[in-house]
């Protein structure tokens, strides 16, 4: 009886295991993406500094295709050159020096490229390429840093927030809400404010531009995203019992790293009348939530701000003009409440380098502010292992709180990177609009679907323990 049952435990494996396999098969599609993942986008121009660039081909689910060893082609614009490639070939420079090409092969999937600067500061644009494939590039800053200019003398002590936080940044309600949309969970329509609370949630961020409603803005003649959105949906934030982020793009449209468009009210200013309008602005929003009651319990001076903002005076090649500016956002947030706590937020998940360059920058020239707050895409970001190597890091060297502002996927993995940092350093993660982009916690008829059951047991883990 034992030897049988032995036999058919072991058929059975055999069989799952056989079935895993197969899943696997289908699961993996044809290829059509080229994927680049930078570990460093912004380089000195010093003709030595290097960045490592992985290079991948996922299919049209966004699985790493392993088994692919397509040629990839590279193109190069700027003052930047390939040094080498995964399989140790040197390569020197090939045409116009502002224009290089070279190839090379994917090895198991994954071919490593090292960028090396030139000496000329801007940007420089890397892309792969592929046959039949959808390419991938980025932009790399090439800076010349110069000595730092302090902003001032004064030492600054960071606050530490208390809460640990479970967020969501929901700034396309009003808009989805416009358009009919109505919210659900388990066969019960409710708020989508009240239905993020049932699952654990207890902070929402919002974005705010300086005027969206523009031509040219985020939200041409509807304006979604301005200070009188931003106060109703505060209102909503905090009746619901939850805390609010306000996110200032200082930007009409969205700044990222590849934008930071200043806003067309400041153009044609000088930079001493940009820093006032940065600082008033900033006052005037906050001033006019907490009149109302909502006073947000944190805020963001800037989006994503790596590259820099307000451009081009707060280019990241201009780090004295942007350390300048961020403080004028900073003093203008403690200006209306010298306690709430100011998050630096740039894209760098898993690009330690990169993000030590920025803060060691910025705590150079004395920029006060209290929290890190990292973006976290696999597709732009790097691995699992990297963002907590680079969490981890960050929580090690500076005295302040880290945390993940943005992430979609891998949500149970990106929330127990982010709740076990060292040094009591954990501060929680932000969802970015899981109404409905990407990896959605709601369908879209506005039906929650398994997605949002994950966070229930985050919460019992993390927040409500």
């Amino acid at each position: 009886m034992r030897k049988f049952t032995s036999l058919l435990t072991l058929a059975l494996l055999l069989t799952g295991f056989a079935q895993q396999l197969a899943a696997q098969s289908v699961a993996v599609g044809k290829p059509a993406e080229v994927v680049i993942t930078p570990y460093k986008t912004t380089m000195l121009a010093d003709g030595k500094d290097e960045a490592q660039i992985k290079v991948v081909i996922i299919d049209k689910n966004g699985n790493t295709i392993l088994h692919a060893g397509k040629l990839i082609k590279f193109t190069i614009t700027g003052d930047a050159m390939i040094s080498k490639l995964s399989d140790h070939q040197q390569y020197s420079e090939v045409g116009m020096p502002n224009h290089i090409v070279t190839e090379g092969k994917l090895h198991d999937g994954i071919l490593w490229v090292t960028l090396r600067s030139g000496h000329q500061k801007g940007s420089v644009k890397f892309e792969a390429k592929a046959d039949s494939l959808y390419p991938g590039a980025t932009e790399i800053k090439m800076i010349q840093p110069g000595a730092a200019h302090k902003i001032t003398t004064l030492m600054y002590i960071p606050k530490k927030v208390q809460d640990k936080i479970m967020g969501a940044d929901i700034s396309f309600l009003p808009e989805l809400e416009a358009k009919g949309l109505k919210f659900s969970d388990k066969g019960v329509q409710k708020d989508a404010l009240e239905i993020l609370k049932d699952h654990g949630f207890n902070y929402i961020r919002l974005r705010i531009f300086n005027n969206p409603a523009r031509d040219s803005g985020y939200s041409p003649n509807k304006g979604f995203c301005d200070l009188e959105h931003t106060r109703q949906m505060a209102k909503r934030v905090k009746a619901a019992g939850m805390k609010l982020l306000l996110d200032f793009h200082y930007s009409d449209y969205w700044a990222d790293p590849q934008q930071q468009y200043k806003p067309a009210g400041w153009r044609g200013q000088d930079f001493n009348t940009i820093k006032h309008a940065v600082y008033t602005y900033t006052v005037d929003v906050l001033q006019q939530l907490k009149s109302q009651g909502t006073l947000p319990d944190m805020v963001q001076v800037g989006n994503e701000i790596n590259h820099g903002m307000i451009w081009p005076e707060g280019e990241i090649n201009n780090l004295d003009s942007l350390a300048e500016l961020i403080n004028m956002g900073v003093q203008g947030v403690k200006a209306v409440d010298p306690s709430t706590p100011v998050m630096l937020h740039v894209a760098l998940g898993g690009q330690n380098l990169e993000a030590r360059f920025f803060m060691d920058q910025m705590l150079e020239r004395n920029v006060p502010f209290d929290v890190i707050g990292l973006s976290y895409y696999p597709k732009w970001h790097g691995t699992l292992d990297d963002l907590k190597e680079n969490m981890t890091d960050l929580a090690t060297r500076y005295k302040r709180q880290v945390m993940v502002a943005e992430y979609t996927q891998l949500k149970t993995e990106v929330n127990d990177i982010a709740f076990n940092l060292p040094d009591g350093k954990s501060l929680g993660t932000f969802i970015w609009e899981p109404l409905n982009t990407w990896e959605q916690i709601f369908d879209k008829a506005g039906k929650s679907n398994g997605y949002i059951d994950l966070y229930d047991g985050i919460a019992k883990k993390y927040i409500t323990k």
